[in-house]
């Protein structure tokens, strides 16, 4: 069997790269180890911003796909004493039902003529020289393996990265990611004796003995139900995400007499993207490529852009008949450009919360050392100045705290000298190593400055 294109996953990513490409006459196979009625069920946070759907050229869905209005953030300092409200259009949107969407987007796949393998697992790409010409897969159904080519494969497998795990060193593309750079997720979907009061907003709370570099969150859903869990840095010892649900979020009075609908675990790469996500006759995207806000956790618009982007550069690919690591570059540059740079500084903003103590975080925020704007323009991936006036006032306010404001001058430092970096990104992979050079030396010094004890 030949393909053009070959998409392995049938997730949001995959689907939107998979209805790109077929929209433009290609021939496309969208492989999925699921069965096809199971696709769209994923342990997820179910939130996505209304912008994301504009971004990739989407009509809002009409039946169901979209559960509730969400108006924006309201983040809790530790103590909860404080809460800074984030209101803008990035930060509003909706809490989906992640099966129906998923379902959504696979239906326009198959609509447009994609040829979809179901319960069919992605076990090894074929590489041919310095090519990647096809997959090997399995049928889970019979257990029988066999051989699938296409022009360019698309790695969209998710977390677990199937295609990019076995790619070739000279293709520059990183097989493993960090366990610091991961968070280790649980979450439950729970009905609730009656509607949270705070349903316009999703709820993110921050507390280093609960949460270790991560945080929780409580997202309002349709009909008295809310998804509720937790993330936690898998950096050194950490702990199970379980039981502190269990242990510090569900004894809360909000949950008494709650009832379970749905649970489960999964892992979020949260950190920068890969810094190359093509070679010769591949693209990664997705989670695969570590595409998910640093900061929250979020990956269901990244993905979808990627996507959408890898589909377009495809597209171009295959008319010129050259699908090789050079042409398929303007895929790289087209993500960092449009989310890739506010994602690699917002992994800057992530290593100076991950030491944050809880002090230094209920006083940053009761006297606004870190403002409501200023998060909202680290969220948004912009610059945000600490000018003389402000400095000086913020200084006086937190004299106790004067290490901490060190370190958030150190951070808006390089956050705004890694954005700076991104919009220079190579236009060619000749240039590559020179500029990988610059983000490996820009990210140990961040991890020294703030990351350190």
């Amino acid at each position: 069997m030949e393909y053009d294109v070959i998409v392995v996953g049938a997730g949001t990513a995959g689907c939107l790269a998979a209805k790109t490409t077929a929209e433009a006459g290609l021939k496309v196979c969208l492989i999925e180890r699921k069965r096809r009625g199971d696709v769209g069920r994923k342990i997820c946070g179910d939130a996505l911003g209304e912008h994301h759907l504009r971004n990739v050229g989407l009509e809002k869905p009409q039946h169901g796909e979209l559960e509730t209005r969400i108006e924006g953030v309201r983040i809790y300092s530790p103590d909860l004493e404080t809460a800074f409200t984030v209101e803008h259009e990035d930060f509003s949107g909706y809490m989906l039902n992640r099966h129906s969407f998923g379902q959504w987007l696979l239906n326009m796949c198959l609509d447009r003529g994609v040829d979809l393998m179901d319960s069919t697992q992605c076990l090894e790409p074929i590489i041919d020289g310095s090519c990647v010409k096809g997959v090997l897969v399995k049928n889970m159904k019979t257990g029988g393996k066999f051989h699938v080519y296409g022009k360019v494969i698309v790695d969209a497998s998710g977390f677990l990265g199937v295609i990019r795990r076995k790619l070739p060193p000279e293709m520059n593309i990183e097989n493993s990611i960090s366990n610091g750079d991961v968070e280790a997720c649980y979450r439950e979907i729970r009905q609730l004796k009656e509607e949270n009061d705070e349903a316009e907003y999703c709820e993110i709370y921050l507390n280093q003995k609960v949460t270790p570099g991560g945080y929780t969150w409580i997202f309002p859903k349709s009909g008295a139900k809310v998804n509720v869990g937790l993330g936690v840095c898998m950096r050194e010892e950490f702990p199970n995400p379980k039981d502190q649900l269990y242990r510090h979020v569900l004894t809360r009075p909000v949950f008494e007499g709650s009832t379970l609908v749905d649970g489960g675990a999964w892992y979020d790469p949260t950190r920068r993207p890969l810094d190359n996500m093509v070679g010769n006759g591949v693209i990664i995207v997705g989670d695969a490529a570590c595409l998910v806000n640093p900061i929250h956790g979020g990956g269901i618009g990244p993905s979808m852009l990627s996507g959408y982007l890898a589909g377009k550069t495809i597209i171009e690919a295959v008319e010129e008949g050259d699908v090789s690591q050079n042409a398929l570059w303007q895929y790289n540059i087209r993500y960092m450009e449009q989310y890739g740079a506010k994602q690699a500084s917002l992994d800057v903003f992530r290593m100076l919360l991950l030491t944050c103590k809880d002090e230094d975080l209920n006083y940053g925020m009761k006297y606004k050392l870190l403002t409501e704007e200023d998060v909202l323009k680290a969220g948004l991936g912009e610059e945000f100045r600490l000018n003389i006036t402000e400095t000086t006032r913020r200084v006086f306010r937190g004299i106790r705290r004067v290490r901490f404001l060190n370190r958030l001058r150190v951070a808006v430092n390089l956050m705004r000298r890694v954005k700076a970096h991104y919009r220079s990104y190579p236009a060619s992979p000749s240039e590559f190593g020179e500029w990988q050079m610059g983000t490996l030396a820009l990210f140990r010094e961040a991890k020294s400055k703030l990351m350190a004890e």
